[in-house]
């Protein structure tokens, strides 16, 4: 079975539903920044740090080839990760892509507290996530194969991709 790959603007859900996803359709989850992360034995905090975004984004787009090769996942794309051509096209060959819409408005309430993205680390965080989101949503929709509405609960969210793709549950145990 082709892999999914979970798409969308930093807190829109691709985490959270795609661990309910896997766990209701027997597949295997991946988060592809903890897979960095683990790969590379730092925080993606870090490897921005130290190394850079260009570094940071090469290593996405090699994550990217080598997870869509692999069948039978579902996997959470970095916030940034769709918002290249490159890893768009590599994984649209093999896999799924799904982008999980949500307002900026709910967007900017489910990250209100949260210090762990980089990119939002800034005395002008509202303005900042509001140019960054204008800026990636053509690119979500154009990289994605399937659009769902994230702004419900993520267990919501994930029936309705279920019952959007037509997708097999996982039998009970």
């Amino acid at each position: 079975m082709k892999s999914i790959f979970l798409c969308g603007f930093m807190g829109c859900g691709k985490t959270t539903v795609g661990k309910i996803l896997a766990a209701r359709t027997g597949r295997e989850f991946i988060d592809m920044d903890k897979y960095i992360e683990k790969k590379e034995n730092m925080t993606v905090s870090q490897i921005f740090e130290n190394h850079g975004e260009d570094y940071f984004r090469d290593l996405e787009h090699q994550v990217c080839k080598e997870l869509s090769e692999k069948e039978n996942l579902i996997v959470a794309t970095g916030g940034g990760a769709l918002t290249y051509k490159r890893n768009a096209d590599i994984i649209r060959k093999n896999a799924t892509v799904l982008f999980i819409s949500v307002p900026i408005e709910i967007i900017a309430d489910r990250l209100k507290n949260d210090t762990t993205r980089p990119l939002l680390q800034r005395e002008d965080r509202q303005q900042a996530m509001k140019e960054l989101y204008d800026k990636r949503m053509p690119l979500y929709k154009d990289a994605a194969t399937v659009i769902a509405d994230g702004s419900q609960s993520p267990g919501a969210v994930a029936n309705l991709i279920i019952s959007t793709m037509g997708l097999k549950k996982a039998p009970k145990k």
